[in-house]
């Protein structure tokens, strides 16, 4: 399984961003997705997560009602829309996956097993 992450780039604080995440290889089965964030000289942070239906989103308390994740599973691609961006959420973003059920350590890094390469945020004050 292949993750690419897109749609990053430079965006004032208050604008808004769509980062994408495809999904291709081995696609079959239930894959639970999740998006994550890590600026320099910190760890990875969990942002959002959805199950493979899209049924149920989980949000870090730093983004909720400002961001909105979302899938396409005909499409296999998951999206992230992120509005009233703040300078503080410049970080690279990494779309993640795990297949099979959804885990409950949902916002842990170590709780997926497939990444991508990560899409460059910038957000300037």
């Amino acid at each position: 399984v292949q993750l690419q992450a897109s749609g990053g780039g430079l965006v004032q604080a208050g604008g808004s961003l769509r980062l994408s995440c495809s999904v291709s290889g081995r696609t079959a089965g239930n894959y639970a997705m999740a998006w994550f964030r890590q600026a320099p000289g910190k760890e990875r942070e969990f942002v959002a997560a959805i199950t493979w239906n899209g049924g149920n989103t989980y949000y870090s308390d730093s983004v909720k009602g400002r961001f909105t994740i979302s899938r396409d599973t005909a499409k296999n691609t998951v999206n992230l829309q992120m509005n009233s961006l703040k300078p503080e959420y410049t970080a690279v973003y990494y779309c993640a996956a795990k297949r099979g059920y959804f885990p409950s350590a949902y916002s842990t890094p170590g709780a997926y097993t497939f990444w991508g390469q990560g899409t460059l945020v910038t957000v300037s004050s």
